[in-house]
């Protein structure tokens, strides 16, 4: 059976990536290495981030792509092949992988969910912006410097005390 992707042109989705190896920190190890890879990606296939957060083994993102391109799968592969190539080989490499030429850095697959209305899209920023505190990484949100979040008190949309409310559902969403 072949999974099937939503696949709406100049949309907004939200995305969870992951490492192959759970326990790994090499995200966050190699931050401006994929920071650097994202940027490449953006520039020859622009997109806008809406929110992310980099945790150390997976990532979430919100991104909108432009009018009449719905090619995220392009994207996310030339960000992890990106950032695969700035980073030295020393990973454990299954016989599948070794056998295709490919590294053992990400999980072959991705989550996406395509955006459905402001709601959906508040509701997911959030989840991207409280993950840090979810996983037990961080007390509060802003103490995580891998996220969007900084940028969002910056640009006066949240205040630095942002916590996501009481009543904030904290599972789901692409987590592994």
């Amino acid at each position: 059976m072949r999974y099937r992707r939503a696949t709406t042109p100049g949309a907004t989705y939200f995305f969870t990536v992951n490492l192959a190896e759970r326990k790994s920190r090499l995200l966050v190890g190699y931050v401006d290495n994929l920071k650097a890879s994202i940027s490449h990606v953006k520039t020859a296939h622009p997109f806008v981030i809406d929110a992310m957060v980099i945790m150390p083994n997976h990532l979430h993102a919100l991104w909108t792509l432009p009018e009449g391109d719905n090619d995220f799968s392009l994207r996310w592969n030339l960000i992890k092949g990106g950032f695969s190539r700035r980073i030295t080989k020393g990973e454990r490499v299954s016989a599948s992988r070794q056998a295709k030429g490919e590294r053992g850095i990400w999980q072959r697959r991705f989550w996406e969910h395509l955006i459905r209305d402001d709601n959906d899209f508040e509701r997911h920023v959030d989840y991207i912006h409280y993950n840090p505190v979810k996983h037990g990484f961080v007390k509060r949100p802003i103490d995580w410097p891998y996220s969007s979040i900084h940028r969002c008190i910056k640009d006066g949309i949240i205040g630095e005390d942002w916590t996501c409310g009481d009543d904030f559902e904290r599972d789901g969403f692409g987590e592994a």
